[in-house]
């Protein structure tokens, strides 16, 4: 037996230090399958365990990155109409955005993103104008961009009745406003920055009568300027200047005739009468005085439908009863219905007018001064 197969036989180790006999009995012993097998699941197991891990660091990243994807593009908004109430002033200029950093600050909704992705959703980006506006605390976007979109700003709403007297009107809008009463009657001197026409005396007669809608921030200078813009339209419907030519007369003296028979009118159906009394005393030769007591009161700054003697001896050149011819101005603001009389007065030969029955505003024309006398009588009895 050679030395080889005594090593084999021996078990001896090869050069590596390994028994090759044990080696190949281990091999096939069912305990060294057993240790293979272990150490195979454990080369498995260990990436899958690592592939899990993996996935869930990965799987809650992505839940709450989509959580704060969320809150990002979906901003903070309160819902409802909210309480109480604020005013927002839109100023000239601003943006959706500059509009949103206000809204938020007063509390009216709870991010600026929430209200600029509301009025770009609702394509009005553009639309807002400048102004004051009611709006509430706690509200929805949506619902702030519905009232500031909507033209309904906060204004005061001031009515000047037809025949108003210029100091009437300027107290109403001092009241109206909460503006001081000589901030009007200094911007009414201003005749070319409210816009008066050119033949006009003064604001007198100009202020038109009308209801208006004021911007709670407007000016004086730019509330008077809307009243006459007011008095423009009127004179362009009715052809002021040109009508005016035609009958002879300036435009200053059509208004102040219009201001006579509003002043004078208890109705609607009186004024074209009116207008033609006054034109009629004009042309007599000699002209006769207009006697109306109307424009007596006027220069004297009181109210009265009827001039007392004492009233009658008044020097002011508003007094018809002492000067001839029209005074010097109106003596009122005359409406549209008064200056169209005063532009298309009838064609009945009256020269004497009396109101009969102030209380029912009956009022009775003639041509003859004996007729005029009774119905003086007929005044008399019914006071």
């Amino acid at each position: 037996m050679n030395d080889l197969d005594m090593d084999f036989l021996l078990g001896a180790e090869d050069d590596e230090g390994r028994t090759r006999g044990r080696s190949r009995d281990s091999a096939k012993s069912p305990r060294g399958r057993r240790r293979r097998r272990r150490r195979n699941r454990g080369g498995f197991l260990a990436p899958l365990l690592a592939m899990i891990v993996l996935v869930g660091i990965i799987g809650g990243g992505g839940y709450y990155g989509y959580l704060w994807l969320s809150d990002a593009l979906v901003p903070d908004d309160f819902k409802g109409p909210g309480t109480g109430q604020v005013v927002i002033e839109v100023k000239d200029g601003q943006s959706a955005s500059d509009v949103a950093k206000t809204l938020q600050a007063q509390g009216v909704v709870a991010s600026e993103r929430a209200f600029t992705n509301a009025i770009a959703s609702a394509g009005k980006s553009s639309a807002l104008q400048p102004g004051q506006y009611t709006l509430k605390k706690g509200m929805s976007a949506a619902t702030a961009v519905d009232l500031l979109v909507s033209g309904k700003k906060l204004q005061n709403t001031v009515l000047i009745k037809e025949g108003e007297r210029l100091s009437s009107v300027i107290a109403i809008l001092a009241k109206q406003t909460k503006k001081p009463a000589e901030e009007f009657f200094e911007a009414a001197k201003d005749k070319e920055a409210i816009g008066l026409p050119r033949y006009a005396r003064g604001l007198e007669g100009y202020a038109f009568p009308a209801t208006y809608q004021f911007e709670p921030n407007a000016s004086a200078t730019q509330i008077l300027t809307q009243m006459v813009d007011r008095y423009t339209q009127a004179a362009g419907k009715t052809n002021l200047e040109e009508a005016a030519r035609q009958l002879g007369h300036t435009p200053a003296e059509i208004m102040t005739i219009a201001s006579i028979v509003q002043a004078e009118a208890g109705t609607r159906e009186d004024m074209p009468k009116i207008a033609e009394v006054i034109y009629n005393r004009l042309a007599l030769k000699p002209p006769m005085n207009l006697q109306m007591d109307s424009t007596v009161m006027y220069g004297l700054k009181k109210y009265a439908i009827e001039a007392s003697n004492a009233d009658l001896k008044s020097t002011s050149k508003y007094n018809t009863y002492k000067y001839q011819g029209l005074p010097p101005g109106p003596i009122g603001n005359p409406g549209e219905h008064a200056i169209e009389a005063a532009l298309n007065p009838s064609e009945s030969g009256y020269l004497y007018f009396v109101t009969t029955d102030p209380k029912n505003k009956v009022t009775k024309f003639t041509a003859r001064e004996d007729e005029f006398w009774k119905l003086k009588a007929e005044y008399e009895r019914n006071k």
